[in-house]
């Protein structure tokens, strides 16, 4: 601009030289200026810089620049052109001006007509602000409405339950009056009077005027249906007191009525407490009275033979009682044989039906005292069970107040039995029988547990109390009638198995036996002492022969025939078959070496001594028994065939069991053998070696063979 107005001054000649000190004095503030203007601009140079590359990039510019136009040329040509347009639109204007006129009057119209329109609306949002006020009136009275048609209802719902309540049809009145208390309908209105009664009395606490309108016509129904209850109920208990009459049946009709109870206990408490009373006196003596009988009728149905006080294991069998004595058992060894008695804690047994006597009096049957105690107890459980569940469902009693009422009905029955147990184990002596009767109620507890009936667990603890200790006292009597036996009074002994040791066997295997499905450390502890007892009284008869040979077959024979018992009735893995097999294996190998000393001692100790000496190193002490080991190589040649033969021949007739026999055998031709073949192995060591008596040996596998033809077959 400054360029413009110096090339402007200069054009004009002397103007120029008038100005000059104004334009000088304009000039420095406007060149500051600009200087300020382009350091404010420094920085927006770099922007400005990119802004004119993109405008070179344009295609117009780059035609413009490529075909050399003079640009102020074409800026005159643009503003000529802009020029006419402007002369041009300002004609359209002039000739639309009539059409922009009749458009300016009628946005005027619209204006006016709009205006209106907002007036309208506004009038309409001032009715609807009124009825808005109006709605929310008609809402405020609305509620109000359900509010009270709400308490209404309550009110009508309340009203009419309690009118439901303490409202007493005809119909209840007809029933509770006339009705039979068996009758269906009966029941079901005196399900109503309890509900009627019970909402009169919560009534009245609350101080419901209306309760004292109907509480007399409800204790007169009241008074009405516990009189007909209680000669109802009393009548069931009076039908119990029959002879021969099945109490289940009553039992199971009052069940039915259940309610009637429950009714009596609240609202006539002394009547519930009366049918309570009769009911428990009434069935004590029904239930003591048919045990008593039972059992005394069941007894009549006993073994005549039982074990006394004198049928202990080691009482010998020839000792004879006063004159005037009871004859003893036929057979002393029954009382510790177990049989078929075991079976009676079996699954078959244990709940099979009980012993009727009569039939069993009619059919000449006896039975040993476990399956007497058995068919009482079975009884006493089945009818505890049921009496508990009856009691319990009909009375409505629970927990502590159930087993007092238990103990009232069924008290004296169980002191009866307990006293009959009393009576029959202090004058006992067959630790079988009482063992089983300890298995028994062990099995009686658990099925009544199953059963969820604890009412009989304080006889049950009672009855083991009782039987134990017997058992254990037993027992004692038969371990001191074992320890004092003196083997002298046992007659003529011979190497056979004793009497007392089989007693021991059978009545070992039978506790062992019964004890293996609910072990006992008291019977275990027990047993290894009568065990301990016998083993000794063993060795006291073994040593009443002369002979030690003797002496082995005796003990050898009464280890097998123990041994043979246990693992036939008990189980093989115990403790009497692990200690009586270290005993007979012990004794058999001792007695193999007796059997073998007499025909072949000297073959046998001239090994085991010229063993010692290779042992020692000591060989060449060997050449000065070369006259003995001729003499024993040309014996055992001339004479092994015949002392074989002779040895077998006496094993079996040592031995009853021909099973011990054979094995005794095997055993003695087997160590023969290996001690021959010893010898043989010591005879090939160099003093040895060149003996001219070597030719006599006999081949080792053809002894084999020959001994095999002495080996018995069963």
């Amino acid at each position: 601009m400054i360029l413009r107005w110096r090339q402007a001054l200069e054009g004009e000649g002397g103007v120029a030289e008038a100005v000059v000190p104004q334009v000088a004095a304009v000039e420095a503030p406007l060149e500051a200026e600009l200087e300020a203007e382009l350091d404010l601009e420094g920085a927006e140079l770099e922007e400005v810089d990119v802004h004119i590359q993109e405008n070179l990039e344009d295609a117009l510019v780059q035609e413009a620049l490529q075909t050399g136009v003079d640009l102020r040329q074409y800026s005159r040509q643009v503003e000529l052109e802009l020029q006419e347009v402007e002369r041009a639109s300002i004609q359209d204007y002039i000739r639309e001006s009539e059409n922009i006129a009749e458009l300016h009057n009628q946005i005027s119209a619209c204006d006016t007509i709009l205006e209106r329109m907002e007036q309208m609306l506004g009038s309409f949002q001032s009715s609807l602000s009124s009825l808005s006020w109006e709605i929310r009136a008609l809402q405020g009275q609305a509620g109000a409405m359900n509010l009270r048609l709400r308490n209404r209802r309550e009110v009508r719902q309340r009203l009419g339950g309690l009118l439901d309540e303490l409202l007493v049809p005809p119909n209840m009145v007809s029933v509770i009056l006339e009705a039979p208390v068996t009758a269906p309908e009966f029941l079901e209105q005196l399900r109503e009077l309890h509900g009627k009664i019970e909402a009169v009395k919560e009534q009245a606490f609350r101080d419901t005027l209306a309760c004292a309108d109907v509480q007399h016509v409800l204790d007169r129904l009241r008074i009405k249906a516990v009189t007909k209850i209680r000669e109802f109920v009393l009548q069931k208990i009076y039908s119990f007191r029959k002879p021969m009459t099945n109490y289940q049946i009553p039992q199971n009709s009052l069940l039915k009525y259940r309610f009637f109870y429950e009714f009596l206990l609240g609202h006539e408490r002394r009547a519930a407490q009366e049918l309570r009373d009769h009911y428990v006196a009434t069935m004590s003596r029904v239930h003591l009275s048919y045990f008593r009988s039972y059992s005394a009728r069941l007894m009549k149905v006993q073994y005549e033979e039982v074990a006394e006080k004198d049928d202990l294991m080691g009482v010998e069998d020839t000792a004879r009682k006063g004159f005037f004595s009871k004859p003893s058992l036929r057979s002393r060894n029954t009382v510790f044989t177990l049989g078929a008695r075991g079976a009676i804690i079996g699954p078959g047994q244990l709940e099979a039906p009980i012993i009727v006597p009569h039939a069993a009096q009619k059919g000449d049957l006896r039975y040993p005292f476990e399956s007497l105690f058995r068919s009482q107890h079975f009884a006493l459980l089945d009818t505890s069970c049921r009496e508990f569940a009856f009691l319990t469902d009909f009375f409505l009693v629970a927990g502590a107040a159930a087993q007092e009422l238990f103990d009232a009905v069924m008290g004296k029955t169980l002191a009866m039995f307990q006293k009959h147990m009393e009576s029959f184990v202090s004058d006992c002596y067959d630790a079988i029988a009482v063992f089983l009767c300890i298995h028994l109620v062990l099995r009686f507890r658990g099925i009544m547990a199953k059963r969820n009936v604890p009412a009989v667990d304080g006889y049950w603890e009672a009855l083991l109390e009782l039987l134990w200790p017997r058992f254990e006292h037993i027992l004692e009597l038969h371990i001191q009638s074992v320890q004092s036996t003196d083997p002298q009074r046992l007659g003529g002994l011979d190497t056979r198995p004793h009497y007392i040791t089989r007693r021991y066997a059978e009545f070992s295997s039978a506790i062992v036996s019964i004890n293996q499905t609910l072990p006992s450390e008291r019977s275990d502890a027990l047993l290894a002492r009568l065990q301990l007892e016998v083993e000794n009284l063993v060795l006291r008869a073994a040593a009443e022969f002369p002979s030690r040979r003797e002496q082995l077959v005796f003990l050898i024979n009464n280890y097998d025939m123990m041994l043979g018992v246990l693992m036939e009735r008990a189980v093989e893995e115990s403790k009497e078959v692990e200690a009586f097999q270290q005993l007979l294996s012990a004794r058999t190998q001792e007695f193999v070496e007796e059997l073998l000393a007499p025909p072949f001692g000297g073959l046998v100790a001239f090994v085991r001594e010229a063993e010692a000496l290779l042992e020692r190193g000591e060989s060449d002490r060997l050449r000065g028994h070369e006259a003995r080991v001729t003499q024993l190589i040309r014996g055992f040649s001339a004479s092994w065939k015949g002392a074989v033969e002779a040895l077998s021949q006496d094993v079996m007739r040592s031995f009853s069991n021909f099973r011990i026999g054979t094995g005794i055998i095997q055993a003695a031709l087997t160590q023969l053998i290996q001690v021959y073949h010893r010898f043989q192995k010591i005879l090939e060591q160099p003093p040895l070696r060149a003996l001219p008596a070597r030719a006599d040996l006999i081949n080792i596998h053809h002894l084999m063979v020959e001994l095999k033809k002495h080996k018995p077959n069963f």
